[in-house]
């Protein structure tokens, strides 16, 4: 009876013991995961990406200028601990205010754009920094749009630095393919309708605008209305000109002589750089994939047996017309 009595007092003396142990646990944690929220509302949370980078973006993570060098700077030593190796500051025209603090935080300008600009910082110091530069080469085209006339559209810009006839075209929009865009030019310089056939050629250059690489791809078209109304804004003149004078015109350059010739050449040897869309197997992005088509009629007849439900082409089915 008496050893009974005893073992139950020492059952209920210890069950208050064993709760209080487990409160203070519980406050303990309680305690640590409130210093930790305090913490990372100090930091900069940012997007991490898939280099173990980190991007902050000032129109999602706001921060008054009179408190942001502490959250740079605790952000910072918080980063470096964690290993973390470019982070990224985009920072919009409404937070510019930020961009002295970086910069003297080591901090580099990458790239710029109408509402913000971007900068970033290398963070390990026994890894070389691999950030790539921003995009370097500006994308340009040119048409060779020749009727069943054989002649070209060719026209004269309104402002030049030495007059001369050139093929119409532009740049590039940004996600715009190549042969929409060259599309999209012919229509806007000389009212002409056009359908992409194929890609000539391409030029390289460097050092041209803002400094910038240049690529200028030369494609085919094939024109599906022939009158002229050409865009008063950029156009001086427009017409369509027999092929043989343009390519002896004493103002044309030799450049683009060279192109028209290419053309002719693949009509004649029936030769062709086609274009087929679809969609990349690891990106699943559009994508334009470019090659020598040695056979047009072979390719005509079998692509629509080949092709993949999510791929189109560009080049007229039917083949190509030899002048």
């Amino acid at each position: 009876m008496g050893s009974n009595f005893y073992e139950v007092e020492r059952k209920c003396t210890a069950k208050p013991s064993n709760l209080k142990t487990q409160s203070v646990a519980k406050n303990f944690i309680s305690s640590m995961t409130a210093v930790e929220d305090i913490v990372l509302n100090q930091v900069f949370q940012g997007q991490e990406d898939r280099f173990h980078g980190i991007t902050v973006d000032s129109s999602k993570e706001p921060c008054d200028v009179s408190v942001f060098p502490k959250k740079l700077e605790a952000s910072l030593k918080h980063w470096t601990e964690k290993s973390f190796r470019g982070i990224w500051f985009k920072v919009t025209l409404e937070y510019a205010d930020w961009v002295p603090f970086l910069a003297k935080n080591e901090f580099q300008f990458h790239h710029a754009k109408s509402g913000y600009v971007m900068m970033y910082r290398w963070l390990p110091t026994t890894e070389e920094c691999n950030i790539p530069p921003y995009a370097h080469t500006m994308i340009g085209v040119g048409a060779v749009v020749v009727n069943d006339a054989h002649e070209i559209l060719v026209v004269k810009e309104k402002y030049f630095l030495i007059p001369h006839w050139k093929l119409p075209g532009g740049y590039v929009e940004p996600g715009e393919d190549i042969g929409d865009a060259a599309v999209r030019e012919v229509l806007e310089e000389t009212n002409v309708k056009s359908e992409f056939e194929f890609l000539i050629s391409l030029r390289h250059t460097h050092s041209g605008m803002f400094r910038c690489s240049d690529i200028y791809f030369v494609v085919g078209l094939k024109p599906v209305s022939e009158e002229i109304n050409k865009c008063n804004r950029e156009i001086a003149a427009c017409e369509w000109m027999k092929v043989e004078d343009f390519l002896h015109h004493p103002n044309v350059h030799e450049t683009n002589r060279f192109f028209v010739r290419k053309y002719l050449e693949y009509l004649k040897n029936r030769v062709t750089v086609e274009c087929v869309k679809g969609t990349h197997p690891l990106l699943h992005k559009p994508q334009c994939v470019y090659s020598i088509d040695f056979d047009p009629d072979m390719t005509s007849r079998e692509e629509l047996s080949h092709r993949k439900p999510n791929e189109t082409t560009c080049c007229r089915i039917e083949g190509y017309v030899v002048h």
